[in-house]
């Protein structure tokens, strides 16, 4: 009952935030931009008379696999960054304003607090990939070619647990500062590590959660999960799980002292 109530506040504050409503919508127009700019982009530079005379534009068209992957990349990118943006003073907001000390001052407990605040943003941002990669399948189905919808289903689960550890790392770094800023530049410098990190040893950590977009690719191609993305979907479970009991202890922590 505790947690239900922290929970439903959170999500009554981020309606009165209108991250419902402007989070899907940002998501959506990062799905739908590649697929359509790349679709019309001949067009578009016949108009505008960029061309010399004479010039013939061959710019390859991607095929319906790959035109629905360029949805994946840009909300792997842009999306992580609106992701961090909307988690950011989750908690070090409260922290900094005194609510924090006037919500604990009761009897509630840190895992309610945490977990609740952390599935308040999951729902959000959850709810706006399945809609974004929904639409830029509409697109892509439109523009480019049909796609198995239970792929892109398939595709929407493993690509949310990636989400999820993001989600996780923000929570966990807002138990470390009182300032939404730096809250996002720490939360940021982490992914990126992590990302960098994957680019340099993916041969060797194959069960990254960073890799979880390129496996997505490899079975949008092939129609076939490899073992690999299963245990890239563990680590981000099981990182975005430690990432959550680190929070509660450091507020713990932050309590006794």
């Amino acid at each position: 009952m505790q947690w239900y109530v922290i929970f439903k506040k959170e999500i009554l504050e981020n309606w009165r935030n209108m991250k419902w409503i402007w989070v899907p919508i940002v998501f959506i127009l990062f799905a739908v931009m590649d697929p359509i700019t790349t679709y019309y982009l001949p067009k578009i530079m016949d108009a505008v008379g960029g061309i010399p005379e004479g010039a013939v534009v061959d710019i390859p068209m991607p095929n319906a696999n790959e035109a629905i992957l360029m949805s994946f990349n840009e909300l792997g990118l842009l999306g992580v960054l609106i992701t961090v943006v909307i988690a950011m003073g989750v908690i070090s907001g409260e922290m900094k304003s005194g609510v924090y000390e006037l919500i604990l001052s009761k009897p509630v407990k840190y895992t309610n607090y945490v977990s609740a605040k952390f599935m308040s943003l999951a729902l959000i941002v959850f709810l706006s990939i399945f809609l974004a990669v929904v639409a830029g399948w509409y697109y892509v189905s439109l523009l480019f070619g049909s796609i198995d919808f239970t792929k892109i289903l398939t595709s929407i689960l493993f690509f949310s647990l990636y989400f999820a550890l993001i989600i996780g790392i923000v929570i966990m770094v807002n138990t470390w500062v009182q300032s939404p800023g730096v809250v996002a530049f720490l939360s940021l410098i982490i992914i990126i590590a992590l990302n960098v990190l994957t680019s340099i040893y993916g041969h060797i950590f194959t069960w990254s959660p960073a890799l979880i977009g390129d496996y997505i690719g490899e079975y949008l191609h092939s129609g076939v999960l490899s073992t690999e993305i299963w245990y890239s979907a563990l680590m981000a479970v099981i990182f975005t799980f430690a990432c959550i009991q680190f929070a509660i202890l450091t507020l713990k922590n932050r309590a006794l002292q």
